[in-house]
């Protein structure tokens, strides 16, 4: 029997508005914590199962509230991470004026290192030194070309940063002077596509990035249908990128229209193995 056309026209009615509505007021909020087992070469043993948390992409002022962070930063904490890397845009340009909406959640992080950082492009269109000042007040620590190194026994681990690239403030070169010859290496990038500088040096084990939301609306079976300038080529989840693994954070926050469809919000933990 076939549908009259009115009912057709009535049933897709129905499926969009539904759809709309769980992209809307449900995938937003539904936060998921995925695990990564990587075997990094250059991994001291006093490093095997080091635990690193990336979140990306927070947005705060447009649709992230305070409240809405504090919630992912209390699922951060209950993992119980060594480290927490967070790879920029911790604003939304437009709309951000309250740095304490940032400043409290960040601060109540609580890794058994730190919290490291890099900024994003929303970032330095607002205002990267008022951004930078709210970090230094969460006990933030923000790594813009520079290395911080992590000390267990005899053993070396390298976090790295780059700052923004898509801005041009990105300097490779100075990052490379400060790594010790020795010991993995961790590079935080806002934009994925950096990999492509990053990898042929040889001297990353793993490059951590956000930027594309995942693509934050995808339709099944469809490319991504929106990818950000440096966010075309490894738009969300693994890449082997030469001999270094790549990873883009889906992010949790969002930009204008205020949807996620089968591009959920992400907390990333690495576990971290030596050879």
């Amino acid at each position: 029997m076939k549908l009259p056309l009115k009912s057709i026209s009535t049933l897709f009615g129905l499926t969009l508005a539904a759809a709309v509505a769980y992209a809307h007021y449900i995938e937003p909020g539904w936060t998921q914590v995925r695990y990564v087992r990587l075997q990094l070469p250059r991994l001291g043993k006093a490093f095997h199962g080091y635990m690193i948390a990336q979140i990306a992409d927070i947005h705060m002022g447009s649709w992230m509230t305070r409240d809405r962070l504090q919630a992912n930063i209390d699922i951060v904490n209950a993992i119980r991470p060594d480290l927490v890397a967070i790879t920029g845009d911790f604003v939304d340009r437009r709309t951000f004026y309250h740095p304490e909406d940032l400043i409290e959640p960040l601060r109540s992080l609580k890794p058994v290192d730190a919290t490291v950082a890099v900024l994003g492009n929303h970032d330095y269109r607002f205002n990267r030194y008022t951004i930078g000042r709210a970090l230094e007040a969460s006990g933030v620590i923000e790594l813009p070309n520079r290395v911080h190194t992590l000390q267990r026994g005899g053993d070396q681990l390298h976090i790295a940063g780059v700052d923004n690239i898509l801005l041009r403030q990105d300097c490779i070169d100075a990052v490379l002077d400060q790594l010790p010859p020795t010991g993995a290496a961790v590079l935080l990038a806002h934009e994925p596509d950096f990999a492509d500088v990053s990898a042929p040096t040889g001297r990353f084990d793993l490059q951590l990035s956000g930027h594309t939301h995942g693509g934050q609306i995808r339709l099944p079976l469809l490319p991504v249908p929106v990818r950000p300038e440096l966010g075309y080529r490894y738009p969300a989840g693994r890449y082997q990128v030469g001999d270094m693994v790549q990873y883009t954070n889906r992010g949790l926050g969002m930009i204008s229209p205020f949807l996620r469809f089968n591009a959920r919000p992400e907390i990333t933990v690495f576990i971290l193995e030596s050879m």
